[in-house]
């Protein structure tokens, strides 16, 4: 049997298309001939007659975040930051409780971006003074509690697991002495959080996540994404190199990579409800997770 087709954005596609055709009536855009390009988290869609991506906030998203979201990326525009640009019109654009922003498109070529071409603009930012407006605490724990509550299709002695190995983390994080100084990260660089410019560099995307919080969170995440999706050692390298600090050597990396780590699976499984189809992957993380398996590599969700 096909696995079901995860819902963007967790709208059904023709909810989403309604209220994409009335954001765009109300920017000045033809919704015609739009194509939908991501919907794991937010629906990310490209208008076929104008180089223009649309992003229609997740179900459920506050339009204040929203809007802060917007008032950072122009902020970030406004001192020539590496930033895919928003359009300069009255962002965002409200459709009942549906927030959308406005994007310039930028061509992507097969590959993704290498992980060290995140580096300059990842330094960039964690060094970025005076920082951007008022922006919450990281804290990755309190997002892990939040997905264990809404978690609904988990097996219970999981979900059990996840909880306990969240309270542990928990200890050992009270253990940890950062290194880096607090600064603007991003929440979850990745390759697929970065886009390839025309003159061969790369530029960062999706903000939604963005706090204030200690580099580390970011550097980890980039090792974490590396290891496990099948970038490689050398991969993940070069990024340290070029950034200046490798996380792997540091005395706090297994507590943050395993935080890291416990943070993606609990996301994915919270949104098994809207993808049942991912479950078999989520199940067979937590497996791995039981094993102290660190190495062992994750399929895309």
């Amino acid at each position: 049997m096909t696995p079901p087709v995860p819902i963007p954005g967790g709208f059904e596609k023709s909810e989403m298309y309604q209220v994409l055709e009335e954001a765009c009536a109300i920017a000045g855009f033809d919704s015609a001939d739009a194509h939908l390009l991501r919907g794991q988290t937010n629906a990310v869609i490209r208008l076929g007659r104008v180089p223009v991506v649309v992003k229609i906030a997740r179900k459920g998203s506050r339009i204040e975040d929203v809007s802060r979201t917007v008032q950072f990326v122009r902020e970030l525009m406004s001192v020539g930051f590496p930033t895919v640009p928003l359009l300069d019109i009255d962002q965002p654009v409200v459709v009942g409780q549906h927030a959308a922003t406005f994007w310039t498109y930028l061509p992507q070529p097969e590959r993704p971006v290498d992980a060290a071409q995140l580096a300059k603009p990842l330094y960039a930012l964690h060094t970025l003074t005076p920082r951007p407006l008022q922006l919450p605490k990281h804290d990755n724990i309190r997002a892990i509690r939040r997905s264990l509550s809404a978690i609904t299709s988990v097996s219970a002695s999981g979900l059990r697991f996840l909880q306990a190995r969240a309270d542990c983390l928990e200890e050992k994080l009270r253990e940890v002495t950062f290194a880096l100084p607090e600064g603007v990260i991003q929440g979850d660089p990745q390759h697929r959080n970065a886009l390839h410019t025309a003159d061969g560099g790369a530029v960062l995307c999706d903000w939604d996540t963005v706090t204030v919080g200690q580099p580390e969170w970011d550097l980890v995440t980039i090792e974490v994404h590396c290891r496990r999706f099948g970038y490689g050692q050398p991969h993940y390298q070069a990024f340290a190199d070029t950034y200046g600090f490798d996380i792997v050597r540091w005395p706090g990396y297994t507590t943050l990579a395993a935080i890291r780590e416990l943070r993606m699976v609990t996301t994915n499984a919270r949104k098994t409800g809207h993808a049942p189809g991912s479950l078999a992957e989520v199940e067979r993380r937590i497996e791995g997770l039981r094993r102290n398996d660190t190495t062992s590599r994750w399929n895309l969700l």
